[in-house]
């Protein structure tokens, strides 16, 4: 059986940020918009688990996707072989009224000042301004409410950490070096953490890496795809050589 990725975008961004890792498998690549899916990151996951059919999932999240992509290993471990998360806390303080103040802080600034004041600056100084433009073009085609119901989710996320150190398929945690958020040491902890784990950090990029640097993750995602995929003598080849 041959491997499907499912792609977990970011706040604020939508299933398109993943435009440049469409094409590593064509045809078993999906990557929806989850602000739709309900309420909780939980209820994200559950959705997002019903769009591939197969049971070898390369489950890639960045920031909340990445929370995302740790529900999913939860919900069916025996279906995901692989995950990558990007800028990624897994573990964290559940603070019940957070949701509360940033859904209420989004909806009083409006996604334009919510953009310059959280969003940008998370970008890499080094970041080129046509990715960052194009990126908070995704922003503005999104409703308020569907990034307010992305801000609620992203601040009642439970965590997650156990899924790091239980989940026996390789972990790929990937960081920017200039992303706080969570930040390199976080990220390397992380790593060190999971039962089979990797660390990548990626050099002048901060928390948007797939849009950052495409090549640098398409390369891990590649490489992964590469252990997943029978070759053709494994799945044997008519006896031909």
């Amino acid at each position: 059986m041959n491997p499907e990725l499912l792609l977990l975008h970011a706040l604020p961004l939508d299933g398109s940020m993943w435009a440049a890792q469409l094409d590593l498998l064509p045809g078993a690549t999906h990557a929806p918009t989850l602000y739709g899916f309900g309420d909780r990151v939980e209820d994200w996951a559950a959705e997002a688990l019903k769009l591939p059919m197969g049971n070898k999932l390369i489950v890639v999240g960045c920031s909340v996707g990445g929370s995302c992509a740790l529900e999913v290993a939860a919900l069916a471990p025996d279906r995901v072989a692989g995950l990558i998360i990007i800028g990624t806390k897994a573990a964290r303080r559940v603070d019940s009224g957070a949701n509360i103040t940033y859904a209420d802080d989004l909806q009083r600034m409006g996604l334009k000042a919510a953009w310059a004041e959280w969003w940008k600056p998370a970008f890499s100084s080094s970041t080129s301004p046509d990715i960052i433009a194009e990126a908070e073009g995704i922003l503005m085609r999104q409703p308020l409410e569907d990034v307010v119901r992305g801000v609620r989710a992203f601040h009642s996320r439970q965590s997650r950490g156990d899924i790091l150190s239980t989940f026996r398929g390789p972990v790929h945690v990937v960081t920017g070096d200039a992303d706080v958020l969570p930040g390199t040491t976080t990220s390397a902890n992380q790593a060190a953490s999971a039962y089979n784990g990797y660390l990548h950090v990626i050099p002048d990029c901060g928390h948007y890496v797939p849009m950052e640097r495409p090549a640098a993750l398409n390369s891990i995602i590649k490489h992964l795809i590469d252990q997943l995929t029978p070759s053709s003598r494994s799945r044997g080849n008519n006896g031909i050589d």
